[in-house]
């Protein structure tokens, strides 16, 4: 269910309370979700997410991003994945596509190369092709 980018950050389709034990095994110490409240019918509500990922002693933060990624999402990203530190970052949509590209965008503000970024992110199984201009 995890597909892992780097050493530093996990990217998943929409998460459950039963998947942070794994999460926590694995080293998360911060669960970015990207999902907007109310996406999707059956979508658990971040608050809901919220509690479960601190009940279960990891840092949360909420960059819902609604349409596109934006320069606004790209700085939240930044952000957060800023505030993780050394920890490792786990962070979901409802696919884990969002979640790659929005991470790929902070990657590449924060100076990686976008060679690596693209090829990091291809080798998890995303398709860099809609921000490919962008990096």
């Amino acid at each position: 269910m995890f597909r892992r980018i780097d050493d530093s950050i996990l990217v998943a389709p929409q998460i459950a309370p039963e998947d942070l034990a794994e999460a926590a095994a694995l080293g998360v110490t911060l669960v970015i979700n990207n999902r907007p409240d109310g996406e999707e019918p059956g979508q658990p509500a971040a608050a809901d997410i919220e509690a479960a990922v601190v009940a279960a002693g990891i840092s949360y933060r909420h960059v819902p991003i609604f349409r596109g990624i934006g320069p606004a999402d790209v700085d939240a990203m930044q952000d957060a994945l800023h505030a993780a530190g050394d920890g490792r970052t786990l962070a979901f949509c409802r696919s884990g596509n969002r979640s790659a590209l929005a991470w790929a965008l902070a990657m590449r503000k924060d100076g990686a190369s976008a060679e690596e970024i693209a090829q990091k992110v291809t080798a998890a199984g995303f398709d860099v092709t809609p921000i490919a201009h962008l990096l």
